[in-house]
């Protein structure tokens, strides 16, 4: 059985693609979903698909309490699926290559502190880019700088907006994420 943590801070729509995806592989799989905002949307996405889930604010986080909860649960892998507060050095300290993010462009383009979500692809617009993507990572202490495990691009139209640009990125995210978390899995039998 692995165990596997995903973060969100919002939707959770990457959390709830990976645990559909996940679920029709031969990789049994406890889930369990922490996120640090109350009203976050993939609690609900959590109780519809009957998976645990619990809030860890942002000064819980900082107390310790994110960090004892890890070693509780012990994760085989620990997945941000948007989740936008910078990762306790402890926990990445504790869980070396076992925590992996997913970027909405292809990094070292467009990352660090601000940039996510829309934020990302307005610059990515702004700055007339022919391609993006996403980057699929593992976590390290600064953000969007760890090692990069997959990226996929995709074409940006010179008359896209950034709302079309997400669309296509939403898709590689969708398409992507599942696949390269089985690999990472499967790696460690």
């Amino acid at each position: 059985m692995k165990n596997i943590v995903l973060m969100a801070s919002g939707s959770g729509s990457n959390a709830e693609n990976i645990i559909d995806y996940l679920k029709n592989t031969n990789i049994n799989c406890n889930f369990h979903i922490i996120t640090n905002k109350k009203d976050a949307f993939v609690l609900e996405r959590a109780k519809k698909m009957g998976v645990s889930a619990e809030i860890i604010t942002k000064k819980e986080n900082e107390e310790g309490v994110l960090r004892q909860r890890m070693l509780e649960i012990n994760p085989d892998l620990i997945v941000l699926a948007g989740y936008l507060l910078l990762f306790p050095s402890e926990i990445i300290q504790d869980f070396p290559d076992k925590i992996i993010n997913i970027h909405p462009a292809l990094l070292p383009k467009y990352g660090g502190k601000g940039m996510y979500g829309n934020f990302v692809h307005e610059a990515v617009v702004a700055n007339k880019e022919t391609e993006t993507g996403i980057t699929i990572h593992f976590v390290s202490e600064k953000y969007d700088e760890g090692a990069i495990i997959f990226q996929a691009k995709t074409p940006v139209l010179e008359n896209d907006t950034p709302a079309e640009v997400a669309q296509k990125v939403h898709q590689l995210e969708y398409e992507h994420f599942p696949k390269v978390i089985v690999g990472l899995l499967s790696e460690e039998n």
